[in-house]
């Protein structure tokens, strides 16, 4: 198998310092580095001393069971919950649940977990268990609701699922009508060209959804698919029975709320004086936590929309104001029906801490940036930063790519950084008469000429200057006619070549974006099968992630 190793820009500034440890500050921030062996030997034993502080391992485990029971029964699931239940740690990431997977970064970060998962196994000479978050609580159903795949004839394809109609409420309870799902198989096997693995592919998801009720549910099912012989555990943070496990970390995030946001404006303030900006907004007043409403909330048809929580005159209330609870009452759901509640991108991290033995955390670049601001949180809460791992990302590069890369001397940085630019510098090179100058030429000879010619004719009668400069610009429109027309012909002639750049260009960097932001699972299980992903999870772990070029 051939890889290649290469650096693309990071996004976050405060990413790359803490990724490529250029500033000691910023890697203080998080209180490790997952590239010292000590850290995670010291994160374990660690780990260790604050397991009375954690939810109990056989509760936790119970649950486990049940959910990965439905959607990912493997025995190498099964008896890495066993494992959990037996105190064994994780290394966890997670990601919103998306249509058919979503964009292949999702992909990427189950890899990582397994990668790292297996790094820390060997450090430490323990059983480390990989554990994937689905994200199912988040209500962003646009962004989850679609995948992108390739048609080699048609190029980029969107197939999605529009909302049910209801209150805007999380994925995992946004119910899904079977039709929805059977169009959007259908619009797949329409897109995906036909190959070997095409009907196996086609059956799998049809199969899966229907037993899905949910979005989340059949991205459960196709991620037990896909990785359940790994031994990859699977939790949906909007289930039921963890929101039971997680009712007193939501009671102490309502009680001790005032001390909550002001730890996290103390890193706000920490990262500004290090000269980045922070990634996640600290809104002044925000509770950082959802609730789910019920009808009874406002006597309206609101019965599980999800509402932000804001600290309003003593109270609790939603953006508009037109809801309130008070700290007692919301106290009481937390304790009776915790399944009304919900977290945010900054207390999503200190939930998963309680929840979970977290040994180390596999995190997008994103979401590196905004967990520097909740280090003060976890000490707030008595609790350490795990490990934060980048995650790992790939490029795949397909034969016929990489012979068409090779062909024309493109590098991935060519494609990712300059291919326009590069693209048409190529097909100027080959325009041996010089296209745009000889008719630049031609029309500054024309308009000398006849410039002259429509001085004198408005001397005869002023009324034929005007009749002259309407002649001119026809005559100007003919050039400028015949010059596109030159262009078309002279592009045609290379049509077969444009077509091979396009190709890489779509490969490799479709819609101007990377691959793994972008392209959909299927496209590569049409095509290759598992063997692709067999490559994903052959490659060497990297604890600083690195982006990786995997050739098929």
């Amino acid at each position: 198998m051939k890889i290649e190793s290469v650096q693309l820009p990071f996004s976050q500034p405060l990413t790359e310092a803490y990724v490529k440890r250029t500033n000691p500050k910023v890697e203080s921030i998080y209180g490790s580095h997952p590239a010292e062996d000590e850290a995670w030997k010291l994160r374990l034993q660690r780990l260790n001393e604050q397991s009375a502080n954690r939810v109990p391992t056989d509760r936790l485990a119970n649950v486990l069971k049940r959910y990965n029971t439905r959607f990912n029964g493997y025995a190498e699931v099964a008896g890495n919950i066993n494992e959990i239940a037996s105190g064994a740690p994780v290394v966890v990431g997670g990601q919103q649940a998306g249509l058919m997977t979503g964009p292949l970064m999702v992909i990427h970060k189950a890899v990582s977990i397994i990668a790292a998962a297996r790094h820390a196994s060997e450090l430490t000479g323990q059983k480390i268990v990989p554990l994937f978050w689905i994200a199912g609580e988040d209500h962003d159903w646009d962004e989850a609701s679609h995948a992108f795949v390739q048609s080699r004839d048609q190029g980029l394809i969107k197939i999605g699922i529009g909302r049910p109609e209801g209150p805007r409420t999380s994925v995992s309870r946004t119910l899904l009508i079977s039709e929805a799902m059977t169009e959007a198989i259908e619009s797949l096997s329409t897109a995906l060209e036909d190959t070997e693995f095409k009907p196996g592919l086609i059956e799998t998801l049809t199969g899966f959804a229907g037993r899905s009720r949910s979005l989340s549910e059949w991205f459960a099912y196709i991620m037990g698919w896909l990785f359940g012989k790994e031994g990859l555990v699977l939790l949906d943070s909007d289930d039921p029975e963890l929101r039971r496990l997680e009712a007193p970390m939501f009671r102490q995030m309502i009680e001790r709320n005032d001390e909550l946001e002001a730890a996290y404006r103390t890193c706000e303030t920490e990262i500004r004086e290090l000269g980045h900006s922070a990634q996640a907004d600290v809104v002044e007043g925000s509770a950082n936590l959802f609730l789910f409403l019920e009808d009874r909330d406002n006597g309206e048809n609101a019965g599980g929309e999800r509402t932000l929580l804001y600290k309003r005159n003593g109270r609790f209330e939603n953006r508009r104001g037109s809801l309130s609870w008070s700290h007692s009452e919301l106290l009481a759901i937390a304790s009776e029906t915790p399944e009304r509640f919900s977290n945010n991108v900054l207390t999503r991290p200190l939930m998963q801490e309680y929840v979970l033995p977290v040994l180390a955390t596999v995190l997008g670049p994103g979401e590196i940036a905004y967990w520097g601001l909740t280090g003060a949180a976890f000490r707030t809460f008595g609790m350490q930063m795990p490990i934060v791992v980048p995650r790992m990302s790939f490029t795949l590069v397909e034969g016929t790519v990489a012979k068409h890369m090779m062909k024309y001397g493109l590098s991935f940085e060519d494609v990712a950084l300059r291919f326009a630019e590069l693209k048409a510098d190529w097909l100027a090179r080959q325009d041996e008469i010089d296209i745009d100058a000889r008719f630049a030429h031609a029309k500054r000879q024309f308009a000398d000429i006849y410039e002259p010619l429509l001085q004198a004719v408005g001397s005869v009668q002023t009324g034929l200057s005007a009749l002259g400069e309407t002649n001119k610009r026809k005559i100007i429109e003919q050039i400028e006619f015949l010059e596109a027309r030159t262009r078309d012909a002279h592009a045609k002639r290379f049509e077969a070549v444009t077509r091979q750049l396009d190709l890489v260009a779509q490969s490799l960097w479709p819609d101007t974006k990377p691959q793994e932001r972008i392209i959909n699972v299927t496209v590569y299980w049409n095509r290759y099968g598992r063997m692709w992903l067999d490559r994903l999870l052959e490659a060497p772990f990297d604890p600083c992630g690195g982006h990786r070029m995997i050739y098929l």
